[in-house]
């Protein structure tokens, strides 16, 4: 992906959407990032926020797994972590996690227009970009272009890559990248990371859900 990026786009900004660091290599991930040569702004992704907490819910099916990236992560790494930002504005667009007023707000392919209309009401940008619910997506509610870039490390799409977005001129393409699923897997079990194959590997990678499925699940009937 970061070749396709350098060799094929070349974007004076980088943009990072948020939950970079709740993983089994959170600290080769910065550093992956850090020395790109891109020019970088983050978005702190409710995951990220439970890293940073150790005071963070317990009992939450992640837990053991954020005290785990939590470990993994220096002192220089963790400053930087709680650098990253609610949104970023760049280029007309508004970058957000979930939805421009919560890290945590569900947008979706089949969110309602009426929802729409509340959630972006107020947002002077035409077009919001969100991740959140591992899905790409772009569509247009309300007055904006709402656009989920996906998910690099855990997709919900029915197949296995790193999904993510370029924007020219404020419009957007969706890519999708492939790469060695096992390979992955297995260096990812390698690091002894707690539930690594219930929390990421099966569900994403290993035994995709139908991406119909996820989306339903994600925005239930009103």
């Amino acid at each position: 992906m970061l070749d396709e990026l350098h060799a094929e786009v070349r974007p004076a900004l980088c943009v990072i959407g948020g939950d970079v660091v709740a993983g089994p290599q959170p600290g080769e991930v910065l550093d992956l990032l850090l020395g790109s040569g891109l020019t970088l702004r983050w978005v702190m992704g409710n995951a990220d926020r439970a890293v940073l907490d150790p005071a963070a819910d317990p009992d939450h099916p992640a837990a053991a797994l954020d005290a785990f990236a939590r470990s993994r992560l220096c002192p220089e790494h963790l400053a930087l972590v709680s650098t990253f930002e609610p949104a970023v504005v760049a280029g007309g667009m508004l970058f957000c996690h979930g939805s421009p007023r919560s890290d945590t707000e569900r947008l979706t392919r089949i969110t309602p227009e009426s929802r729409y209309a509340e959630i972006l009401a107020g947002v002077r940008q035409t077009t919001v970009v969100c991740g959140h619910t591992h899905q790409q997506f772009d569509t247009r509610a309300a007055g904006h272009r709402i656009v989920n870039a996906g998910s690099v490390g855990m997709p919900y799409e029915g197949r296995p890559g790193a999904y993510w977005a370029h924007f020219e001129d404020g419009v957007p393409t969706l890519h999708r990248t492939e790469y060695d699923i096992g390979s992955a897997a297995a260096e990812l079990r390698a690091t002894s990371a707690p539930d690594i194959d219930e929390l990421m590997l099966r569900e994403s990678l290993l035994e995709p859900a139908d991406p119909d499925e996820v989306t339903r699940f994600l925005e239930p009937p009103a």
